[in-house]
């Protein structure tokens, strides 16, 4: 399994961090330690005073691909989900300022939380979901996928050019504007069409 993220897919965020928005999909990728341990709390590391939340959107793939065309590319989504990627945005910013990989910054241990997931069958507007992230009982980002500057098809088809898709793979679509810091005693909860789909606290 390998978790594949994609980065500056809403336009908000990318303006908030001072970002311009990419023409094409920016990937990075998360190792399978980077996966919390689900009911554990997300413990901040300590060689970062600046760790972010980023709630995101999950594909999970249910079948092998590669070099897949778009108006295919729903028939590789088994599940959707929620997740968040924990970010030290102090690191990101120093490894960005010297044009290194983000590693370290994305791809550290605990970094990938992964909520529940739901079947697609059924669902028949991926490309207009709702979701939200609630910090402490306030809601902190309200994303839509319509809002998407690379739609879930077109990033299928992107990513697949370059790494073969693999069943239980998970995609990390990109976050919405509001993103920010977590602190020790944070509860994160997120909320996939109202439905609730992931509760961490964080330590």
């Amino acid at each position: 399994m390998k978790i594949i993220c994609v980065g500056r897919n809403y336009a908000e965020h990318a303006r908030e961090l001072g970002n311009e928005v990419a023409e094409e999909p920016v990937l990075f990728m998360k190792p399978d330690s980077a996966v919390m341990q689900r009911n554990n709390p997300f413990v901040i590391p300590t060689f970062s005073n600046d760790i972010h939340y980023e709630c995101e959107l999950l594909l999970k793939i249910g079948r092998h691909g590669k070099c897949i065309e778009e108006e295919f590319a729903y028939r590789y989504i088994s599940e959707i989900g929620l997740g968040i990627d924990f970010t030290a945005r102090d690191v990101q910013q120093e490894l960005k300022a010297k044009a290194l990989p983000w590693e370290k910054a994305k791809a550290f241990d605990g970094s990938a939380y992964i909520g529940d997931f739901k079947a697609v069958t059924g669902i028949s507007n991926l490309g207009e979901l709702k979701f939200e992230l609630h910090k402490n009982d306030a809601i902190v980002q309200s994303g839509n996928t319509a809002n998407m500057v690379h739609s879930i098809p077109k990033l299928i088809a992107y990513i697949s050019q370059y790494f073969s898709l693999k069943i239980g793979d998970i995609i990390f679509t990109g976050t919405p504007s509001g993103v920010g810091p977590v602190r020790p005693g944070d509860e994160l909860k997120g909320f996939l069409e109202g439905q609730s789909m992931f509760r961490v606290r964080v330590r």
